[in-house]
């Protein structure tokens, strides 16, 4: 089940879409990179959790902005065209 819960202003919108699409970027990355590539594998990895965690941090910090509902086990989604957020239920 999909249920909008608000909206973000376009700048916020801007701020998860680089980080979204860094996270993939990063994610196709460690798919391609050998784990034996040492340094370059390291610091993938180490890039991998700062943008993770500055992903889950705008999350939280929106989350609490705005007072989205939640629910045990459920996640928000963002449409990047209109702003608009969903809550998830699985």
């Amino acid at each position: 089940m999909k249920q909008s819960v608000g909206k973000v202003t376009p700048e916020e919108r801007d701020a998860i879409q680089v980080l979204f699409e860094r996270k993939n970027g990063l994610a196709e990355l460690a798919k391609a990179l050998p784990a034996d590539n040492g340094v370059l594998y390291e610091k993938m990895v180490q890039d991998m959790g700062r943008t993770q965690t500055a992903f889950k941090k705008w999350w939280d910090d929106m989350s609490k902005k705005y007072a989205w509902k939640s629910i045990e086990g459920g996640n928000w989604e963002i449409d990047f065209d209109s702003c608009e957020v969903f809550l998830i239920e699985k």
